[in-house]
């Protein structure tokens, strides 16, 4: 590509962040979302209150034997805000890289406090062990995922084993979790939003995903935006990788350029590809990944 058609497209890419940023940028990046590469199953009951509904979305071709890899996603929010429907874009990237995505609610603040949310995505992700295989996905190859808040909550789910284990399960049967941008060392909170969320200035013990970071956590991938104005990626980020080193947890560490806290999400969206391979980073750490032996 020479330098000329380079500027162009760092032009165009700029104007639609703008656009994104102006307008309502979940709806404009689902209204990206091709038709015919994938299939969906919406609006599925894990428990019985109504924010307890998670959506499938499935590659279109018939599943390999022993199923697709499956990846349980979270969205952020702050733990008070989302909609699993936003992230449409999400579902549909990983489909169609031949993964099947399973896209959660759970309950927000004021609804619940820490940890009502956790409860929530341990009952999602436990659903998903116990059914993936109804939905051409292979349970000893599910990985839970999230983005900020939805990080911390897929890495409390991963490393922290009482959530999986009041649902009958243990973190040792899933093949990895992945972060973006996450918050996994953030105390004291400064953001106004989280502090009731975590019944500020009294923090429940053990709240903090760093705290358990151990040798029997599972294989993990964690990226962030290198500039990340909203969840420090130093602290947060290559924190809890060095931690998880230091207990011998094989980490693929991402760091990139030219995205921010929310644009490395938006970056699974087809038009805001070109900003960061993150998903083509994740979905090869998903496939390479080798299943459970759980």
């Amino acid at each position: 590509m020479t330098l000329r058609s380079l500027a162009f497209a760092a032009a165009g890419l700029s104007a639609l962040v703008l656009t994104l940023a102006a307008c309502s940028p979940l709806t404009l990046l689902n209204a990206t979302v091709p038709a015919g590469t994938h299939a969906d199953t919406l609006d599925v009951p894990y428990g019985p209150d109504p924010r307890q509904r998670l959506d499938i979305y499935r590659p279109v071709e018939p599943a390999p034997a022993g199923g697709y890899p499956v990846v349980v996603f979270f969205y952020g929010g702050s733990w008070n805000r989302g909609e699993r429907a936003d992230y449409r874009f999400v579902g549909e990237a990983l489909a169609s890289r031949g993964i099947v995505a399973v896209l959660a609610d759970y309950r927000l603040y004021p609804q619940v406090r820490y940890p009502g949310f956790l409860e929530d995505c341990a009952r999602a992700l436990a659903f998903t062990l116990d059914e993936a295989g109804h939905y051409g996905g292979d349970a000893r190859r599910v990985f839970v995922a999230g983005h900020s808040a939805g990080a911390y909550n897929a890495a409390m789910l991963a490393l922290d084993r009482r959530w999986l284990a009041a649902r009958g399960h243990v973190p040792e049967e899933l093949a990895g979790w992945i972060g973006l941008a996450g918050p996994y060392d953030f105390l004291p909170i400064g953001n106004p939003e989280v502090k009731p969320v975590f019944n500020d200035p009294d923090y429940p013990p053990g709240s903090q995903p760093i705290q358990h970071a151990g040798a029997a956590a599972p294989r993990s991938f964690l990226a962030a935006a290198r500039s990340d104005a909203l969840v420090d990626p130093v602290r947060n980020t290559e924190g809890l990788a060095a931690r998880l080193r230091q207990q011998g947890v094989p980490v693929s560490l991402k760091l990139y350029d030219h995205v921010n806290h929310l644009t490395l999400a938006g970056a699974f969206a087809r038009p805001l590809r070109p900003l960061a391979p993150v998903l083509d980073d994740m979905a090869g750490f998903v496939l390479e990944t080798p299943a459970s032996p759980h």
